[in-house]
């Protein structure tokens, strides 16, 4: 046993590596053999646990508060002093195990995994990768002090989204612009970065041997059962069978708004002229519904979601200086998942954190599993844990059933997540086409205004339907906004192929509530111990790419939400 290592996780922040490094020398200096190799994995298991919730401790306290240089400064020592001989000394133990030739019980996926990890591994790219993770603490920063003045109050860009809902279109074109205006005043700050990550990412892959990023990228997310040419008939799918439906939604609201063309500040402003839903003025009352619904779904879900909020697992707020986005994420060694969001009192807060949520249950779910690396799920079928609830949730958003709403407004919301769920596939189509180009050509994309072109392009070509017409520059623009190209590159198909697993999952669960939601906890509960298509088939779908299996949740979507209305 790792005699010595801290009890506590919170103890391990003030670590040093002289610390931590003989804690890898101990397990590197053991015999492994299949009689051994159980306590080894195990050991093993609990110093990763400890490292990795760290990091993720000190990443979090950065996005917290970005204004915070005590907790930058924490987090880069984390990166500069302690990343580097942690990723080597868990490069050591793999090939210590894979050099053994033991192959534990219930191993042989986490095996290949281990076996495509340490065939990538470079010594070099270990100072790259701590380079990408500063730059991504400054970008987060430009983002997060973006503020503008409305109506005598310093506001967040978030904070302006409740007037995207109200009924006066000058007063939603008005705060759609002052927006925009403050974001694209950081476009040569965002631009800078974009060029540093494009040159460390373009460095990592020469480094590992590989021909362009995107081949390094796609063995560093493990992605074993799908390739780009797969992305490339998703896209198409999309083109096929989505965008026509997407053109159908927007046609329907620029006529019952009466309007000449739809406009950006038209698209989240009731159709029909209803004040906009607002489900919670305090994020107390957004925990209290969130958690009656989980119950609902099931007790034990509802449960972890209470443990989280009694053990102040939950950062709900937005925030001045407050990181961007949502986003749960992991306290191995704590056993704990951690919640982190901007809610601002709208109804796509409620399906935010429905969503991370998800993501929650997923950890909690596969905490039975003894090692690490058979909790280590791809975010393809992680993104499914999370989209999945949006849909299982949805027969519970009435507060009769213990949600937010009357029945009327519960059918309106249920339309409105149906309504952008469909629309998000041609959004993701954008974001993954766009990602393809940029490592396809690095060169081209270094220049920023290659990629604005690159993004209108594809933009006209998946975005049909809304009027930017003398908004050119903001919606070229638009890859500068979506974080995910900056931070986390080529992690956005994901959301599509995991939508339309969701749906797969909520169509069963239309004719059995209660066996679509033990099938997806049976899935939950493998974690990474399967390949991704049983992943998807224990819960009740297909990973697919194709146009017939898209257009069958198209077809179910679009007339459900025609029922709803019609009710």
């Amino acid at each position: 046993m790792l005699d010595g290592l801290p009890q506590e996780p919170s103890a391990l922040l003030q670590w040093s590596w002289s610390e931590i490094e003989p804690f890898y020398r101990d397990l590197l200096n053991r015999p492994l053999s299949s009689a051994t190799v159980h306590e080894f994995l195990a050991d093993w298991t609990r110093l990763s646990d400890l490292l990795e919730e760290m990091e993720n401790r000190l990443h979090l306290a950065t996005v917290l508060n970005t204004a915070d240089q005590g907790a930058e400064q924490r987090y880069r020592a984390y990166l500069e002093e302690i990343q580097p001989g942690a990723m080597e000394g868990e490069q050591k133990l793999k090939e210590k195990l894979l050099a053994s030739g033991v192959e534990p019980a219930g191993f042989d996926l986490p095996l290949r995994k281990m076996r495509t990890e340490a065939a990538i591994f470079r010594q070099a790219n270990v100072p790259l990768a701590a380079q990408e993770q500063a730059l991504a603490i400054q970008f987060n920063k430009v983002v997060s002090a973006q503020t503008v003045e409305w109506e005598g109050q310093e506001v967040t860009i978030p904070q302006l989204r409740p007037v995207y809902q109200e009924a006066d279109r000058g007063r939603r074109e008005r705060a759609w612009m002052l927006a925009a205006r403050r974001q694209l005043a950081d476009r040569e700050a965002i631009n800078g970065l974009w060029q540093q990550f494009l040159s460390l990412r373009r460095q990592m892959a020469e480094n590992a041997g590989f021909p362009d990023y995107r081949a390094f990228c796609w063995q560093q997310r493990l992605r074993f059962d799908y390739t780009p040419e797969d992305c490339f008939r998703f896209h198409r799918a999309i083109e096929e069978v989505v965008v026509p439906a997407a053109a159908r939604l927007y046609e329907r609201r620029r006529r019952l708004l009466g309007v000449k063309t739809l406009r950006p500040w038209d698209l989240d402003v009731d159709p029909l002229g209803r004040p906009p839903l607002r489900p919670f003025q305090r994020v107390e009352e957004l925990q209290q519904g969130a958690s009656a619904i989980f119950h609902r779904v099931d007790p034990r879900l509802g449960g972890y979601f209470d443990l989280m909020a009694r053990e102040g697992l939950l950062d709900l707020a937005n925030r001045k200086n407050k990181g961007p986005g949502a986003f749960c994420t992991a306290f191995p060694a704590s056993r704990r998942p951690f919640i982190f969001q901007n809610a601002v009192g709208l109804h796509d807060d409620v399906q935010t954190l429905l969503h991370e949520s998800g993501h929650a249950f997923h950890l909690f779910e596969r905490l039975h599993l003894p090692y690490f690396q058979q909790r280590q799920v791809g975010a393809e079928f992680n993104e499914v844990a999370s989209m999945a609830m949006e849909f299982l949730a949805m027969p519970y958003l009435a507060a009769e059933a213990g949600g937010f709403y009357s029945p009327a407004e519960a059918a309106r919301a249920r339309i409105e997540h149906l309504e952008k769920s469909l629309l998000f596939w041609p959004y993701m189509a954008v974001v993954d086409a766009f990602q393809h180009w940029v490592y396809e050509n690095p060169d081209r994309a270094m220049e920023p205004h290659h990629c604005d072109a690159q993004w209108a392009a594809l933009w006209n070509r998946f975005m049909v339907g809304v009027d930017w017409s003398g908004l050119e520059e903001v919606m070229m623009t638009g890859w500068q906004r979506k974080h995910h190209i900056h931070l986390w590159p080529f992690y956005y198909v994901e959301y599509g192929l995991a939508q339309l697993g969701a749906v797969q999952i909520w169509g069963n669960a239309l004719s059995d509530q209660s066996g679509a939601v033990t099938s997806y906890c049976r899935a939950l509960a493998l974690g990474g111990t399967v390949p991704l298509p049983r992943l998807y088939e224990t819960a009740g779908a297909r990973l697919a790419f194709d146009s017939e299996t898209l257009g069958r949740a198209v077809r179910l979507m679009e007339e459900t939400i025609r029922s709803l209305e019609e009710a």
